[in-house]
């Protein structure tokens, strides 16, 4: 049995001593069980138009003395060519309130739609959540699969103040009701006293409120019988991880899981730490892509998709190898003229780049690549001249899109969905990436793989699918791949990549490959014997 499989077993032993053998059934069982506990407390007030007087805060020591509930309602229809549905639209706070103790947590800010006329028993429900740690859920909120998104037209190298708002034609919310979800000290997400903000600012305290969240809207909105169903954008996955475990012991319980733009283990991503430590062969293949995007690949492949497959071939047979007996200090691969030129001409990075990084990282190979320019971090495909406006913020593909962003955000607000506050819509919160408290599991950096492990040992029926853009230099999606050949080979995992960076939605062509991976992945739920 393999460490993790025997850890995920430990935590299985540890839910039924914690919960009683008899409990433990209900407690630490599949995803579709509703769980026992205090009765379902009241739904928070409804009002077509609300204007939230409470100011809220982003600061590592605020709290709430008395949260607010109430939520703004409104109606609504989205149209695509012949189609058309009727949805209901929530924004507004609800507090989260400790699963077992009932004690409250945070008032979390989220707006939920729900298409009118449905079975809430039969229709699944999937909450959204960014990640950054730091990070609103606007992005997927407004650029994913909700009712309306942004028309980002990416890959772009221009500046816009705006981006048009359109009816999303591949929304699922013909599949799903659908609820995006700040963490706490972000978007108008607020600790409750005694606790502050800083209190869920770290990976275990912030799985565990996003679970007491999750239970008390599945609870508040009568939809304990749904299926469910989180999902997580890069630190929103390795969240997603933690929180599948979370909600199972808790006996909430989940039915899918998607991980977008994956950084399940920080273990394993070069990035994160200094040269020559880490392996960065999971890169590899996002470098290989890139370069065929800037026809600099020698030769230029015919065909990008078996191209990046045999980059993934060479990352494993070759390259990764060697890198690892690089940081052994077994060999000198650097050296190896062949496997240099290898190297350069399926990245476009120069020989020189490669002997003096050999396990290169992804900030390097952006500065490199071409010179006097800069390539983006969360799009390799989006680039501009150093000193420019574009590259000023050291991420051309994160400055075309931010502004125009958090515009709409704001708009949306009080315009659309009729939700008024004082406090403005905080996109992302700095002091808490700065403050994290990343250990987990006794060790200094999170790996989420035994959770989700664990998760899927607790409920065989949870199915997981994966999804990542190739051209992303931030959370590389073979490093996923790598990641999550630690299960196995497990047919309740499902892997898609494709052209596109870290915000795949963005791109158009890679969010309807992704809708399209997404409507088999909800067809399937709570079908696995």
């Amino acid at each position: 049995m393999t460490n993790d499989a025997l850890r995920a077993v430990r935590r299985l032993a540890a839910c039924a001593r914690l919960l009683g053998i008899a409990a433990a059934l209900a407690g630490c069982g599949g995803g579709g069980g509703g769980g026992g506990g205090a009765p379902a407390p009241a739904p928070p007030p409804v009002e077509p138009s609300f204007t939230d007087s409470t100011v809220y805060s982003n600061a590592a020591t605020a709290s709430l003395a008395t949260p607010s509930e109430a939520r703004a309602v409104t109606r609504h229809q989205w149209v695509s060519g012949t189609r058309t549905l009727a949805y209901t639209a929530s924004a507004g706070h609800l507090t989260a309130t400790e699963v077992r103790s009932g004690a409250p947590q945070a008032s979390f800010f989220h707006v939920a739609y729900t298409l009118d006329g449905a079975a809430p028993a039969t229709r699944p429900v999937t909450f959204f959540f960014n990640g950054g740690p730091g990070s609103a859920s606007m992005w997927l909120h407004l650029g994913s699969f909700g009712p309306k998104r942004l028309v980002a037209n990416m890959p772009s190298n221009q500046i816009a103040e705006h981006f048009a708002l359109v009816d999303n034609a591949e929304t699922l919310l013909d599949v799903s009701d659908l609820v995006f979800v700040d963490a706490v000290g972000t978007g108008q997400s607020q600790a409750i006293a005694p606790a502050n903000n800083r209190t869920f600012w770290g990976v275990d305290a912030d799985a565990r409120v996003f679970r007491d969240f999750i239970a008390r809207w599945l609870d508040a909105n009568g939809r304990r019988d749904s299926p469910r169903v989180v999902f997580g954008e890069s630190y929103g996955t390795l969240r997603a991880a933690l929180l599948a475990e979370e909600l199972e012991a808790a006996g909430v319980g989940l039915d899918g899981v998607v991980l977008l733009s994956s950084i399940l283990d920080y273990n394993s991503n070069c990035a994160v730490f200094e040269p020559g430590r880490v392996n960065c062969a999971g890169y590899l293949p996002s470098y290989a892509a890139t370069a065929a995007h800037y026809s600099v690949a020698s030769p230029p492949p015919a065909d990008v998709d078996a191209f990046v497959l045999g980059s993934m071939n060479f990352a494993d047979q070759r390259y990764g190898p060697a890198v690892a007996a690089f940081i052994a200090g077994t060999g000198q691969p650097q050296s190896d003229a062949t496997l240099v030129s290898e190297l350069v001409a399926l990245t476009g990075a120069s020989a020189a780049t490669w002997q003096q990084q050999f396990s290169l990282r992804p900030d390097r190979y952006r500065e490199r690549f071409r010179a006097g320019q800069l390539i983006g971090r969360y799009d390799s495909r989006i680039i501009g001249a150093l000193g420019s406006p574009l590259a000023r913020d050291g991420d051309p593909s994160l400055t075309v899109i931010e502004a125009p962003f958090v515009t709409a955000m704001n708009e949306l607000l009080p315009q659309t969905l009729n939700y008024r506050s004082p406090s403005p819509y905080v996109s992302f919160t700095d002091a808490a990436i700065n403050v994290w408290q990343w250990q987990h599991d006794g060790k200094a950096l999170p790996d989420g793989v035994p959770d989700l492990a664990a998760a899927m040992l607790l409920n065989p029926r949870l199915r997981v699918l994966s999804l990542n853009g190739r051209h992303d230099l931030a959370t590389p999606f073979h490093q996923t791949v790598l990641d999550l050949r630690r299960f196995g080979n497990r047919p309740t995992i499902a892997v898609q990549h494709v052209a596109g960076g870290h915000m795949t939605y963005l791109d158009d062509a890679g969010r309807r490959a992704q809708r399209d991976a997404l409507g088999t992945f909800y067809r399937a739920l709570r079908t696995t014997p």
